[in-house]
């Protein structure tokens, strides 16, 4: 093993010398001495620290040794989408394909509607994984195409994201030791994230498996869990368990000489900081446990750990230069086979702990000819699905840049919501995002559990039961008519109720036998031909904008994203804004200062936020042209007009939002993430805010010179957007 700090990679804490561990390849202990002494000698020499001299290391290093070093230099760390694509082609409508995303709230059904989409049984095949918790974290890909194989392809995250979990993993579960707790506390913080999205227990094990347990309290009631048939499944033996179970212990045990280590060489300092500033105290404790030289050496221990439990995929692996995974292919004319081998990628099966890959796969493709119980004949769909959205207090919570990236991209945006509490905070920020985003004539709403509303003793017809459903609906609407204007949503409530799908007994295998649930899928899946095979209309009419009414809007947005932003911080006040947390806070800080997870924890995420109040103000601003050139449109002929250029000013927001808050303001994250002791708590989220300040400021009377460059930018950006839909743009731009 070759283990040495990388002098041009910064680690976990955004300080260069990241701590590498790159396998020698070899068991000859005289020839691993050999690559070590030729590392040693590199990493002596500044002159070696470029890319450009990889070709010359070459010449003079053992192959291995320049591998470790330069390799990763220059590897993308985020093409996931490219890989899957080169090994399956995601075909579109010139191949006869409709693309439908799903979209929704955590547990409201999304990933059983793909189910039955897909005719996947809920016991024999459990593909895709559902549960109560935060199940789906993976894109899963699915084309339902004609042929006798099934093809799958699966693209794991990279290293560096992986190391930063795990990182982050034994951090947490050291943080909880700023109190005494006991070893299951540990446990429980180290095998899963604080995000309920990165699990090491489906990889290492779970705490205390094996164990037999106690029986639950009887309720009286007969019910009995669904029981799941384990044949074929990859399940580890008792010695696996056994081994798993020391390693877990082990490290819980250093987890603990970490803290106990951390308290004993901060001493008093701690003591008399506890008194003034508790959150410092702790934020002092966390990073003194954090720098102790054996804290990086269980990351890394855990790290090796996984990696082996990668030697299960025997054939068809490919691996980054680093030796990290990157992808898996595997094929078969066997559907139960195929499904049942693809499920160490994707199950959430209890019994099987120790011996999934779930939380290191970024995305699955899969393509064969999958086809529902009900109904008849052969539907070419690809079916988006991912990571359920949190449940948000807040409407004007942003929806994750990942997902609104692929609104241009698809035919259907499919908003899954559930029937027994519909149209929350959650579902109306997705509606609102859509239609701030010009693909409104996308939208159709699909609400599960619809079965469930029989039972409700004042929704005595099914009637009444869709009747209390789409109130809901329009009252979401209604909410929004300030927020994205009336034009958009007046051409959303045209034919809402048409858009709109009870769902029910989705957790059951749906057949032509259950007559009422299949025809409100097959309604589905009609609509899904239905907007697909529609073609853009072309656009006749030409709106004309006036430039001094763009300005304002401009204002209105950055204004709104600043307030909302200071009460995320705790340095204002907003209403119904949640104040995050300073570690949650601190947690964004690292993703950005260390360029990972599209710059977003849990629902702070200020690209988001940013696109979505410039996308807003700006379509209310689009919604209302100065005139037509040329014939008055029909209402109609209008929203296509209108439509099409929110779409074109959306496409070209996203990458301006990045730039002005992270590109440009790059260097204040990084010095903010590495502040400390007494106060920083405070002053990260006064360099966070002041991030903010100098690259998005809100215009005011008098312009100064960042204020004046803002409105530049973005007068040209939504000038060549109007222009590039056939619309005009007029008035004096700003010198």
């Amino acid at each position: 093993m070759l283990t040495f700090r990388h002098p041009m990679k910064t680690d976990q804490r955004g300080k260069p010398g990241r701590k590498m561990r790159r396998s020698a390849g070899t068991t000859d202990e005289a020839r691993a001495e050999e690559l070590r002494e030729q590392i040693n000698t590199l990493l002596s020499d500044e002159s070696w620290f470029s890319v450009h001299r990889q070709s010359a290391a070459a010449e003079l290093f053992d192959d291995v040794v320049v591998r470790a070093f330069y390799e990763d230099l220059t590897t993308p760390t985020t093409r996931s989408f490219d890989v899957r694509s080169q090994k399956i082609g995601l075909p579109g409508k010139e191949d006869g394909y409709f693309r439908v995303l799903l979209i929704g709230p955590t547990g409201v059904g999304k990933t059983s509607l793909l189910r039955q989409f897909i005719g996947s049984h809920p016991e024999r095949d459990r593909f895709p994984s559902t549960s109560a918790s935060r199940t789906t974290i993976s894109d899963i890909e699915v084309i339902t195409a004609p042929g006798e194989y099934y093809n799958c392809v699966a693209t794991f995250f990279n290293e560096w994201t992986v190391q930063t979990l795990v990182y982050e993993c034994v951090a947490d579960a050291g943080a909880v030791l700023w109190d005494e707790q006991p070893d299951a506390k540990i446990a429980e913080r180290l095998l899963q994230h604080r995000d309920m999205r990165f699990r090491l227990s489906y990889v290492l094990g779970s705490w205390g498996q094996g164990l037999v347990a106690q029986a639950d309290d009887e309720d009286g009631f007969g019910d009995e869990p669904t029981a799941f048939e384990a044949e074929g499944e990859d399940v580890p033996v008792a010695e696996e368990i056994a081994r798993m179970q020391a390693t877990l212990q082990g490290y819980v045990a250093r987890i603990r000489v970490l803290a106990a280590k951390a308290k004993a060489d901060l001493g008093v300092e701690i003591e008399s900081l506890i008194k003034e500033d508790r959150d410092a105290a702790q934020d002092l404790f966390e990073e003194c446990l954090q720098t102790l030289p054996d804290f990086d050496e269980l990351v890394g221990d855990i790290m090796d750990e996984l990696r082996k439990r990668f030697d299960r995929l025997n054939e068809g692996l490919t691996r980054r230069p680093g030796g990290w995974p990157e992808s898996w292919v595997f094929a078969s004319d066997d559907r139960d086979e195929f499904i049942r081998t693809i499920r160490r990628l994707s199950s959430n099966w209890a019994p099987s702990f120790g011996t999934l890959l779930t939380p290191l796969v970024d995305g699955i493709r899969i393509r064969g000819p999958f086809a529902p119980h009900f109904g008849n004949g052969e539907r070419k769909l690809v079916l988006l699905d991912g990571e359920g959205l949190g449940h948000a207090k807040d409407s004007a919570t942003g929806v994750t840049s990942h997902i609104t990236s692929r609104f241009d991209q698809v035919d259907v945006i499919l908003l899954v919501d559930t029937a027994k509490t519909p149209m929350l905070d959650t579902p109306t920020s997705v509606m609102r995002a859509v239609a701030a985003s010009g693909h409104h004539d996308k939208l159709a709403i699909a609400f599960t559990s619809f079965d469930l509303l029989k039972r409700q003793a004042n929704l005595p017809t099914q009637a009444d039961q869709r009747a209390h459903v789409m109130a809901t609906v329009n009252q979401a609407l209604a909410s929004l008519r300030e927020v994205v204007g009336v034009p958009v949503i007046r051409a959303i409530s045209r034919d809402i109720d048409e858009r709109c799908f009870m769902l029910g007994y989705l957790d059951r295998v749906i057949t032509d036998k259950n007559p009422a649930p299949a025809a409100e899928l097959l309604r589905l899946l009609a609509h899904f031909e239905k907007v697909g095979f529609a073609n853009a209309a072309s656009v006749q009419v030409r709106p004309v904008y006036e430039l001094a009414r763009l300005l304002f809007s401009i204002q209105g947005a950055v204004a709104e994203f600043h307030s909302r932003w200071d009460a995320i911080l705790s340095l204002g006040g907003a209403p119904n804004v949640r104040r995050a947390h300073w570690a949650e806070v601190k947690a964004l800080n690292r993703r950005v200062a260390l360029r990972i997870d599209n710059y977003e924890y849990r629902d702070l995420m200020p690209v988001a936020e940013l696109l979505g109040r410039l996308s807003e103000w700006i379509t209310r601003y689009l919604d209302t042209p100065l005139r037509w050139d040329g014939k008055q449109p029909s209402e109609e002929e209008a929203e296509s007009a209108l439509g099409l250029v929110q779409r074109e000013v959306f496409k070209r927001l996203g990458p301006l939002a990045e730039q002005r808050l992270i590109e440009a303001g790059y260097g204040r994250w990084t010095r903010a993430f590495h502040l400390s002791g007494r106060g920083s708590t405070f002053e990260r989220a006064r360099g966070i805010q002041s991030v903010y300040i100098e690259n998005v400021p809100v215009p005011g009377p008098v312009l100064d010179h960042r204020s004046t460059d803002l409105l530049r930018e973005m007068q040209s950006l939504v000038g060549e957007a109007i222009e590039a839909a056939g619309g005009m743009l007029i008035g004096e731009a700003l010198g």
